[in-house]
């Protein structure tokens, strides 16, 4: 196994944790916050905008099953990477679509998934690529926070569903049995 990690923020990491943990080769999946400049930041900090982290996942998955790119893929299927500092109802530039590229070759894979990305799309991707920066782990209840205790958040019932379904649709090929 060729362990590799990725990092990626597409609003709610709660979400996003939610999608990734479902695809095949994918080891784990821990929720933290980056990009910002405070050290040690909390959710209760995160949460008011002001500290320049965004709600991230880092993916770990061997890269034996599935690639950087079909991630890159997946990133951009199952969020909505047009809108600047939000997603849905979620606004602020802790919601920011952004990818952290690990090395030059995460780097360049993402430069060319955001150009795949935005062929026939009306709208322009505004992802960004940052970094490097450094990755906090977010506290332990927002960890695997959809099978512990999402499913009964309203919130989380009214958005995660969605983004499954459309991974299952698009994406059967790449999920874990």
């Amino acid at each position: 196994m060729a362990t590799q990690e990725a990092i990626f923020a597409g609003g709610c990491f709660w979400c996003t944790e939610a999608v990734f943990n479902d695809i095949a080769g994918v080891t784990s999946v821990e929720s933290g916050y980056i990009g910002g400049a405070n050290p040690d930041p909390t959710y209760r900090e995160i949460c008011t905008g002001t500290t320049g982290h965004a709600e991230a996942i880092k993916v770990t998955f061997d890269d034996q099953v599935v690639s950087y790119s079909i991630l890159l893929e997946i990133f951009f299927a199952t969020h909505d990477p047009t809108q600047l500092n939000r997603q849905g109802n979620d606004i602020g530039t802790q919601y920011r679509s952004a990818i952290f590229p690990l090395d030059d070759d995460q780097r360049a894979e993402a430069e060319a998934g955001i150009i795949s990305a935005g062929e026939g799309r009306s709208e322009p991707i505004v992802t960004s690529i940052e970094g490097p920066a450094t990755w906090y782990p977010a506290e332990d209840y927002h960890q695997q926070y959809w099978a512990d205790e999402g499913r009964g958040n309203p919130y989380c019932l009214a958005t995660i569903p969605p983004k499954l379904q459309k991974l299952r649709t698009s994406f059967a090929d790449n999920l874990k049995d």
